[in-house]
């Protein structure tokens, strides 16, 4: 069984993602800090999803499945395969979207994704960029790593909170701080013009929308 280590810069991301704490997922994280800190409600992530997510689907950082829950898939039989580092996190989107009969594979995207190469047509990383550790320039490793699995035309899309370069208020930046002195969080040095730069070094047709405190991006392969 794969193992997370302690000592893995990657573990306190992923670490408050207990059983008890998925159960409230939705209501906390997507429904409470969504609408009212960052202002990025789910029903415009939602609809990202439905615009980009393809027949053959990498999504990483599952959090609860809610989005792929939620979204329309172009085929009524999605291939759709889960990667997370926190095997509960796993277990409750499998058992969420076990319509669709996902495949499920543990492992931290900060690392080369041992998956096949150029076998997704899409992949989704929704909320995960913000629980990753170090600057924007070194987790966007995550991006080389996305970009080895995907299709040639593949795309690859997301959301994370950024500390500069989008809108924040007293509230949004108190939650913020509060996240990243819990460990939950390490974005104090992620900024839009970062994020813009490292999928511009990357991928073609890049693009970007600041919804609140939130950056949501798409790229091409």
């Amino acid at each position: 069984m794969f193992a997370v280590s302690r000592d893995d810069a990657a573990y306190a991301g992923q670490a408050v993602y207990s059983p008890l704490f998925l159960r409230f997922y939705d209501l906390f994280v997507l429904g409470f800090n969504g609408n009212i800190a960052w202002r990025c409600p789910p029903g415009g992530l939602v609809r990202m999803y439905d615009e980009h997510v393809a027949a053959r689907h990498l999504d990483i950082g599952v959090g609860s499945g809610y989005y792929l829950d939620k979204c329309r898939f172009p085929t009524p039989a999605p291939d759709i395969t889960l990667m997370d580092l926190n095997p509960n996190s796993l277990a409750a989107a499998a058992r969420r979207i076990a319509r669709y009969r996902p495949k499920t594979h543990q492992g931290n995207a900060l690392e080369p994704i041992d998956l096949p190469a150029g076998a997704f047509d899409s992949v989704g990383l929704n909320w995960l960029l913000h629980c990753m550790p170090g600057s924007i320039a070194t987790k966007s490793a995550v991006f080389d790593h996305v970009k080895a699995v995907l299709a040639p035309g593949g795309v690859v899309f997301g959301s994370t909170v950024l500390h500069h370069g989008v809108v924040h208020n007293a509230f949004s930046r108190w939650m913020m701080n509060l996240l990243n002195e819990k460990g939950a969080f390490t974005n104090l040095e992620d900024d839009l013009a970062g994020l813009q730069h490292e999928l511009d070094q990357r991928f073609g047709r890049v693009q970007i929308k600041v919804v609140g405190s939130v950056a949501i991006f798409s790229a091409r392969a």
